[in-house]
């Protein structure tokens, strides 16, 4: 079985001094995990993509666009994003992210058993 180990996320990549750096962290033909810096004031502009996604932010602050709202960010904020939500990012203070880009691979399929009770987490989306 093929996995990836790191033991130190924050050795495996530094934060730029200008700019914005990114590493590929692990992908195959389900997962695409990449590793972002930012150095501040560095901004990603409004764009969209064809998968699911997931931000967690690791280190320093920045205003995330999600559709019209606009978040503000921090070490240990969480976003998921549905396909083709408009996104885009202003870094605030030089900042660590992971990007986790979830492949679709087969319809969504019912699910049977105990996890099918369980409530989404409470959205996070201001009115």
């Amino acid at each position: 079985m093929d996995y990836t180990y790191l033991a130190d996320l924050f050795r495996e990549f530094d934060l730029p001094d200008q700019g914005i750096l990114s590493r590929v962290l692990h992908k195959d033909d389900r997962l695409n995990v990449t590793a972002f810096g930012f150095s501040a004031g560095q901004e990603l502009s409004l764009h969209s993509a064809p998968t699911p996604a997931v931000l967690y932010f690791l280190e320093g602050e920045a205003e995330v666009q999600l559709g019209n709202d606009k978040v503000a960010v921090q070490c240990g904020s969480f976003i998921y994003m549905p396909p083709m939500l408009p996104h885009g990012i202003v870094a605030r203070s030089p900042l660590r992210m992971l990007l986790v880009q979830i492949k679709e691979t087969r319809p969504a399929e019912k699910r049977e058993g105990p996890e099918s009770n369980m409530l989404p987490a409470e959205n996070g989306k201001a009115d």
